[in-house]
């Protein structure tokens, strides 16, 4: 499966889902004007991806949003779901979730990822603010 890159925007994410090195990587922030339509070519591929990937090697997920609307929330539950959908079926998932140290509530969205997706191995990153 090809590859998937979006480069950042000033409302939009960068996505860059190296599907064959099991690496997806979201950073940024996300409020773009129509979050279904932006978010909803990046869930359709990874859902792709996990219906045909067959390798028992770990999928790492790396999110560092600094900012996200409630439109970009909704989507981003359903691209968690996905991922926690192919962890339950027995492949590890891992999340790596990097928010500012002094962010709570990046740091608390994180801390309700973990709960509401048990699946998936999560770890939190608290970053630095420089």
């Amino acid at each position: 499966m090809d590859n998937l890159f979006i480069a950042a925007s000033p409302s939009s994410p960068e996505v860059d889902f190296r599907f064959s090195e099991r690496q997806l990587s979201i950073k940024g922030e996300s409020y773009p004007e129509n979050a279904a339509q932006f978010w909803g070519d990046i869930i359709s591929s990874l859902r792709q991806f996990l219906a045909h990937d067959g390798d028992t090697a770990a999928l790492t997920v790396n999110v560092a949003l600094s900012y996200f609307n409630s439109s970009s929330t909704k989507m981003l539950f359903s691209l968690f779901g996905a991922l926690n959908e192919k962890a339950r079926s027995g492949s590890e998932i891992i999340l790596n979730w990097y928010h500012d140290e002094e962010d709570d509530t990046i740091f608390e969205f994180g801390q309700e990822l973990q709960e509401d997706f048990p699946d998936l191995v999560f770890h939190d990153q608290a970053v630095k603010n420089q």
